[in-house]
């Protein structure tokens, strides 16, 4: 079936358009609670993976074209990243109507500290960022008797909050998590820390041919103001994100070893060096 449209457009109905994605995929309960709700405030399209994409992080499909498949009215499935989702909406789907907002999720499990680098929830609202979108990402920590259907009304409320906002930025990115039973507050937090004991498992198949699984049990540093420690309170986590990833930091305080690779330009490095030309010692010829 042609891509085609995605739709009725926003502006024949005088609502604002909202994108929801997810990782999990496009049958997922999250992602359809989600759409439900804001579609109470908004007109919802929806583009998603047609299969779970966890951990696919931001990655970007571009060895094998994408196919997109229409399964009802303004719902599309496509064969990839939760990355290539938000591309073909707002580039393709979307294009002559531009969400203003997009949401990501609500993902079956939290996306806290650094996981939010490996998660694809958390990277689809990278995506929409990078192109200009403000974006939310909601993921549902996992428990006894939890449900999805506290976060899809918080978030239905957020969103009307953001809305009502008078100005919201551009490269508004907010990675938002809910605590698997009641909620008792929200608090803006940052990133926590979470460490895995990482493993690799081998085993062989049935031809006795080695495979493996990566695996792994998350430790949290404890510490006051993350998301885990909100999380564990019992509270909503919302941290602001941003795609700047230099260090600041070190742009300073890595005085030594600053000078010392300063010193390669003057010390045969540059292309000439390459082909016998530059004249100058080794890096390895470099006093400790």
């Amino acid at each position: 079936m042609s891509a085609g449209g995605a739709g009725r457009r926003a502006k024949d109905t005088g609502r604002r358009r909202i994108l929801v994605t997810n990782d999990d995929g496009i049958y997922s309960e999250g992602i359809k609670l989600l759409a439900a709700a804001l579609s109470e405030i908004a007109d919802v399209v929806v583009v998603a993976p047609d299969r779970e994409q966890s951990a696919t992080s931001h990655s970007l499909t571009l060895h094998r074209p994408l196919r997109i498949r229409k399964l009802e009215e303004s719902w599309w499935a496509v064969d990839g990243t939760p990355t290539d989702c938000v591309n073909l909406a707002v580039l393709h789907l979307c294009k002559d109507d531009k969400p203003v907002l997009i949401a990501s999720g609500i993902n079956f499990g939290s996306n806290l500290g650094d996981d939010v680098t490996y998660s694809g929830t958390v990277s689809a609202t990278f995506e929409g960022t990078l192109l200009g979108i403000p974006s939310l990402a909601f993921s549902q920590q996992v428990g006894e008797h939890f449900s999805f259907e506290g976060g899809a009304a918080f978030a239905r409320r957020m969103v009307e909050e953001v809305f009502a906002a008078e100005e919201v930025p551009a490269d508004l990115l907010l990675n938002v998590n809910f605590p698997s039973g009641r909620f008792t507050g929200v608090e803006f937090t940052r990133l926590g820390r979470r460490v895995y004991q990482q493993t690799v498992v081998e085993k062989l198949d049935p031809r006795g041919r080695k495979y493996y699984w990566i695996a792994g049990t998350p430790e949290w540093k404890e510490e006051s103001g993350t998301d885990f420690a909100a999380i564990d309170a019992g509270r909503v986590s919302i941290t602001p994100l941003h795609l700047d990833l230099t260090d600041y930091r070190g742009l300073e305080g890595f005085g030594p070893l600053h000078q010392r690779l300063a010193r390669l330009a003057t010390a045969g490095a540059g292309p000439e060096a390459a082909v016998g030309g530059g004249g100058g010692r080794d890096v390895g010829d470099e006093a400790p």
